[in-house]
């Protein structure tokens, strides 16, 4: 169902986009074509159809947006939110691992030398 409205969504876009191209922002546009006064559907017929059919599709496209927001799948998002917050809680916080000794004997500086013989 979702899929269905996303494409529905799609075409509706698409029809607005060219309504919109085809109308002129001063009254011209296609309606301007039409020069002779016995035309079945005149200039100011035409122009209000594409007014009117700007307007169906604008509606058109809230109501296909309002609708596939309903219909979005969820089941999954909850289980990748769940595998991602089970990692969270499994890491290990850098700070606090354990520093393990060194198979190396320590080696002491002159410094740290004369530092302990003048502490003993």
């Amino acid at each position: 169902m979702y899929t269905l409205i996303t494409v529905l969504i799609l075409i509706v876009c698409i029809l607005l986009i060219l309504i919109v191209l085809v109308q002129n922002s001063k009254g011209g546009g296609l309606a301007s074509s039409f020069q002779s006064s016995n035309q079945v559907m005149g200039v100011r017929k035409t122009a209000d159809f594409l007014e009117k059919g700007t307007w169906f599709l604008a509606g058109a496209l809230i109501i296909f947006s309002i609708t596939g927001s309903v219909f979005i799948p969820r089941d999954r998002a909850g289980e990748d939110q769940s595998m991602i917050r089970d990692q969270i809680d499994n890491t290990i916080d850098p700070s606090q691992t354990p520093i393990f000794p060194s198979a190396e004997p320590e080696v002491q500086t002159p410094v740290q030398e004369q530092e302990s013989e003048n502490a003993q």
